[in-house]
């Protein structure tokens, strides 16, 4: 029987609509800045803690947009679901102010209409987030 994690993601565009996808240390799969709420946490909460820590960026709670809610295969945990609380961050992020911190390895800026050509995405991403972003 798969196990089911908890986790907050948010997606973070910069001034040309290009969304920002991260690697983490020791992992090959990019996924968007995100992790697993604390205990007492809201998912919008866990989502501002982790953009703090993997990225340095600061948004307050509640000024996420919640984007969906969606259940698929974890990216790096064998025989484990997600359940991802998505969100979006407002306004655009200047991509060279952004660093890696934490646990990430590689920050990748990544134009949604050509996300195809990239076979290193998390299953989040290519299952629902982007089939999600492409039909808006």
């Amino acid at each position: 029987m798969k196990k089911s994690l908890l986790v907050s993601a948010v997606c973070i565009y910069d001034p040309e609509g290009r969304l920002l996808t991260v690697r983490k240390s020791g992992t090959t799969k990019f996924m968007h800045p995100g992790g697993k709420p604390e205990p007492g946490e809201t998912a919008a909460q866990a989502g501002s803690r982790e953009l703090a820590e993997e990225v340095g960026i600061l948004v307050d709670a509640a000024d996420l947009e919640l984007m969906g809610v969606w259940t698929g295969t974890a990216a790096n945990e064998s025989n484990t679901d997600i359940v991802a609380t998505v969100y979006t961050a407002p306004g655009r992020w200047d991509s060279k102010a952004i660093r890696p911190t934490a646990e990430i390895a590689e920050l990748r800026w990544m134009d949604i209409s050509r996300a195809a050509e990239h076979d290193d995405l998390a299953p989040l991403l290519t299952e629902y987030v982007l089939p999600h972003l492409l039909a808006s």
